[in-house]
């Protein structure tokens, strides 16, 4: 009897010992946990992606509009020393026109004379052409018979200018150094430094360049100008002054230059280019050396690859930061 109390004491000490917990989840409470995890991580993931590509939109917004105010601000500085702007008139008509005293520029300058960078009359338009005085300093150097020679030493120590033709462009060609939209070109040509001492020569003007002739017929400036012809060919490459110029407008613009002008006496000849293909484009008072400028910069394009997720769109205009200037030539020539 007490052995068999015994083990049935001892059978119920073993049964009411604590179970050991081996730990780890279950099966339901690692779904739960992972269902928590993605409720709270994917919010989470979302908002990192939106700040950062706000960050990326904002930052080429303030790029595309830093490098469209330098571009105009850099062509102001250049445009203020003209002494001649050409209006539409000047630029666009060729040596076909039956009024030789009118022939226009266009087929004297890139891309109808050709040159490097610009080539192609479909993807190079010329937008301002302008006659300036190129100012030298007595430190700069120009080449003398092959070699470089310090202005000082030409002009005895000072500082001297000569006059320039000076062309800004709109370039829309596809090429992969820069985008497969719009940029801005320049290009410049100058007559050469006369010397003043006996013992060093005059500087060489640039390939192409000729003296303009202010004896031609005509009773304006304007006719003696537009008959200016280039002499031989050039080898100044036209170079890039800014990229990502908007070309995608969807509608035409339509500048309204006679109310830029509105006493100017060649109201039709006022817009250039006549047909506006993007960005770029001015409305020209030639009589009055005064240009008014519009540059229009695309900053969607530099974060987009497919072309309709650049096209401009009123609810996107703040991404085509857009500049206007009107600036006035204040250069002047030396007639006797």
């Amino acid at each position: 009897m007490i052995n068999s109390l015994r083990t049935l004491l001892i059978h119920q000490l073993k049964n009411n010992k604590p179970k050991l917990n081996h730990g780890g989840f279950t099966l339901i409470e690692l779904l739960v946990a992972m269902i928590v995890a993605v409720l709270i991580i994917a919010p989470l993931l979302r908002f990192m992606i939106t700040i950062v590509d706000t960050d990326r939109k904002e930052q080429a917004k303030t790029t595309s509009e830093q490098e469209i105010q330098a571009a105009m601000d850099y062509i102001a500085r250049d445009l203020e020393q003209a002494v001649y702007i050409y209006d539409n008139s000047g630029v666009e008509r060729d040596h076909k026109e039956k009024d030789a005293n009118n022939s226009g520029i266009k087929n004297q300058i890139p891309p109808f004379a050709k040159t490097t960078g610009c080539d192609d009359a479909n993807t190079c338009t010329p937008v301002l052409v302008f006659w300036k005085r190129k100012y030298f300093d007595r430190t700069d150097e120009v080449k003398v018979q092959g070699k470089d020679r310090n202005i000082e030493e030409l002009t005895n120590g000072n500082d001297t200018f000569v006059y320039a033709l000076v062309a800004y462009y709109l370039i829309d060609d596809e090429n992969q150094t820069w985008s497969n939209i719009a940029r801005i070109g320049r290009f410049e040509i100058h007559d050469k430094v006369v010397s003043e001492n006996d013992n060093i020569g005059d500087s060489e003007p640039s390939p192409g360049f000729k003296d303009f002739n202010l004896n031609e017929p005509g009773s304006k400036l304007k006719q003696k100008l537009n008959q200016w012809t280039k002499e031989g060919n050039y080898d100044t490459p036209v170079q890039i002054l800014v990229d990502y110029i908007d070309n995608k407008q969807t509608t035409q613009i339509t500048p309204d230059c006679p109310s830029v002008f509105p006493k100017s006496d060649d109201k039709d000849d006022l817009q250039v280019p006549k047909e506006i293909k993007a960005g770029f484009y001015a409305c020209v008072d030639a009589d009055k050396k005064i240009a008014q400028l519009s540059l229009r910069g695309n900053a969607l394009a530099r974060l987009k690859t497919n072309p309709k997720d650049y096209e401009y769109k009123p609810a996107r205009s703040s991404y085509f930061p857009t500049v206007t200037m009107q600036i006035e030539g204040r250069g002047f020539l030396n007639i006797k």
